[in-house]
C-alpha cells in the first residue's frame, strides 16, 4: 500500500499534534486496507461490531508501531505529545464511524477504545522493536488479539496470516509514512500533500 506522507509545504517544523493529525489519517487507511485484504483472503467478518473490533485492534497495533518509530526520531516530550494526540484522534475517528454505522454513543465508543489501548499498550511495551521493526512477540500479540474476534473456521490460520503478510505490509507502510512526516524537506512534485496516492 502506498500513501503520501510528505508535507506539501515544509516551511517550518511541524508540531507533534500536526504530525499526529496526518498520521491518524494514514493509519486509518492502513487498517482499512488490512481488513480488506483479510476479507479478500476469506476471513469471515461482516460490517458490524466485529468489523470495528478488528479495526480497533489493528489501529492500536499501528499507533504503537508509530510510537516506537517516534521514540527514535523525537524528543521525549514531543514523542509523548505525538502519541497521545495520535491515539485520541484515532479514537475519535473510530468512535465517529461506530456511532454513524452502529448507532453507538460516541463517548462510550471512544472510552472503549482508550481502555483497550491502555490494556494492550501494557503488553506491547514488553515486546521488542528495533531498526527492523517489531519483534516476533509484538507481531504475534496482534494476531492473538485478533483471534478473539474470529469464527471457529478462521482460528487455524488468522495468526499466521497476520504475522506473515498483513502486519509486515502495514509496518512497512507506517515506517515509510513516518519517515515522510518527520522529514523537514518540502515535497517538490505536484500533489495535494498528505493523503493516499
Amino acid at each position: 500500500m502506498r500513501v503520501k506522507s510528505r508535507w506539501f509545504k515544509a516551511d517550518r517544523e511541524k508540531t507533534p499534534k500536526e504530525i499526529a493529525g496526518a498520521a491518524s489519517f494514514i493509519l486509518w487507511k492502513i487498517a482499512q486496507n488490512a481488513l480488506k485484504n483479510m476479507r479478500g483472503a476469506d476471513y469471515e467478518i461482516e460490517a458490524g461490531p466485529r468489523y470495528f473490533d478488528y479495526l480497533r485492534e489493528f489501529l492500536i497495533f499501528l499507533i504503537l508501531v508509530a510510537d516506537r518509530i517516534a521514540f527514535e526520531k523525537m524528543e521525549n516530550e514531543s514523542r509523548a505529545s505525538f502519541t497521545l494526540e495520535l491515539a485520541l484522534r484515532v479514537a475519535d475517528n473510530l468512535a465517529e464511524n461506530q456511532s454513524a454505522l452502529l448507532g453507538l454513543p460516541f463517548p462510550d465508543s471512544k472510552n472503549a477504545f482508550i481502555d483497550k489501548f491502555n490494556e494492550r499498550s501494557d503488553v506491547y511495551a514488553q515486546c521488542g522493536f528495533d531498526e527492523n521493526g517489531p519483534d516476533f512477540a509484538f507481531m504475534r500479540y496482534l494476531g492473538l488479539c485478533l483471534l478473539e474476534y474470529c469464527d471457529e473456521r478462521d482460528r487455524s490460520w488468522v495468526v499466521d496470516r497476520v504475522m506473515q503478510i498483513d502486519a509486515i505490509e502495514a509496518v512497512a507502510t507506517v515506517k515509510r509514512a513516518m519517515k515522510g512526516l518527520l522529514d523537514t524537506e518540502p515535497e517538490h512534485r505536484l500533489g495535494s500533500g498528505i493523503g493516499p496516492d
